[in-house]
């Protein structure tokens, strides 16, 4: 029965390439975009999840977010360093880390904050040792080997946030302290020094001020905070934002927004493979309901030669079958082959790294949407063989 079903697949090349590629391609689009959805979530929860609250200059509340959480966005603008440590103060505040940033290596940003920022991801050395002073700096695992950089390698840092050449800080280069493991979150793609580092790079402009206006007008980009309960977040929130002349965001909700966003387009691209998915459970009855016709004498031939009409629909069952899975089995390999593809596009442009993952429930859900739609296919396809006049037809012929 297995033989005589792949005899009649195959005599029909043409029919059985598209009901075959349609599957593969309405699986491939839906796999893409659950795998996706589920691994961008999970990166931008591990990024986010340390810190309670950003403050900075206003604007965009998920810009905000963007520049200093996650690395992939300009900032808002600078805030001053004496008014974010009055915060600290605050009993309500657990812990304060304040971030500066403004120049990168070959587009890898330049990061500088405080050792605190490295424990809140649990951050740990693969080699060397931390920085301690300006201008030494440790670098993640990830851009360590982009750029080659070794514990000991010096290099010098340009303006902006971008990778250029336009103003390169050359009587001011960094060196490189140690190599962090990796932690799976965004520290694998900055280069990490300490505040002073940064101010110091941008200082060449003013040579003449006292270093006491200095200590005045330092400033930062932004301040990570975490709170020691959820309702001392709410309240410092609004006066952060009704009475200084900063603004707070807090990362989950405004990622929750970004998912929000995103997922419009997630679920376009998963109604279109759905689209795809019934075109192709049409063109499987469409091809089952031709078969039959077509080969109404050598079903007739088998019912003299002993065959049930059972055996006859467990034909069609089988042929339907095997294309579905068939169609299945190559969609979500090609779906993680893109994923492969996908990554290898926002690790170097985003630092998002997607790995080839074990199904996903929704994805096996997937795989039985797919069983089930050609399996009523061949049902209403093989209604036909129980109208068969064996006698009939053999007279025809």
């Amino acid at each position: 029965m297995l033989y005589l079903a792949f005899k009649n697949i195959i005599s029909k090349p043409l029919d059985t390439i598209l009901s075959i590629l349609l599957l593969t391609l309405s699986i491939l689009l839906a796999t893409f975009v659950l795998q996706i959805n589920k691994q961008l979530n999970h990166h931008l929860e591990t990024n986010s999840k340390p810190f309670d609250m950003v403050i900075g200059a206003k604007g965009s509340p998920l810009q905000l977010v963007l520049s200093s959480i996650l690395h992939i966005d300009n900032p808002t603008g600078n805030i001053s360093l004496n008014e974010v440590l009055k915060i600290g103060k605050n009993p309500l505040v657990k812990e304060i880390i304040p971030v500066s940033y403004g120049d990168n290596y070959k587009g890898y940003r330049i990061l500088g904050t405080s050792h605190s920022y490295l424990a809140a991801y649990d951050a740990t050395l693969q080699e060397g040792e931390i920085y301690n002073k300006p201008f030494e700096a440790v670098v993640g695992n990830y851009a360590a080997k982009k750029l080659n950089l070794q514990t000991g390698h010096t290099f010098e840092s340009s303006h902006g946030l971008t990778k250029n050449g336009l103003e390169t800080h050359n009587e001011k280069p960094f060196k490189v302290t140690g190599i962090l493991k990796p932690t799976g979150s965004i520290i694998d793609h900055l280069i990490i020094t300490n505040l002073e580092s940064i101010w110091h790079v941008h200082e060449h402009h003013e040579e003449h001020t006292h270093l006491e206006e200095k200590d005045e007008q330092r400033e930062i980009t932004s301040l990570l905070v975490k709170f020691r309960n959820p309702i001392a977040a709410l309240q410092l929130s609004r006066f952060i934002n009704k009475k200084t002349t900063m603004q707070a965001a807090f990362p989950k909700f405004e990622i929750e927004r970004l998912m929000g966003f995103l997922g419009i387009g997630f679920r376009a691209i998963n109604s279109i493979a759905i689209v795809i998915l019934l075109a192709a459970g049409l063109n499987i009855f469409i091809n089952l309901i031709k078969t039959i016709r077509e080969r109404k004498q050598e079903l007739a031939l088998l019912r003299t030669y002993g065959a049930n009409t059972f055996q006859l629909v467990k034909l069609v069952f089988i042929e339907s079958l095997f294309l579905s899975l068939f169609g299945t089995i190559l969609g979500w390999f090609l779906g993680r082959i893109s994923i492969w593809f996908f990554s290898v596009f926002t690790e170097d442009a985003y630092g998002y790294h997607f790995v080839f993952d074990a199904p996903t429930s929704k994805e096996l859900l997937l795989v039985g949407a797919v069983v089930l739609t050609t399996f009523i296919a061949a049902i209403l396809a093989s209604l036909s063989i129980f109208k068969l006049n064996v006698s009939k037809i053999l007279a025809d012929a």
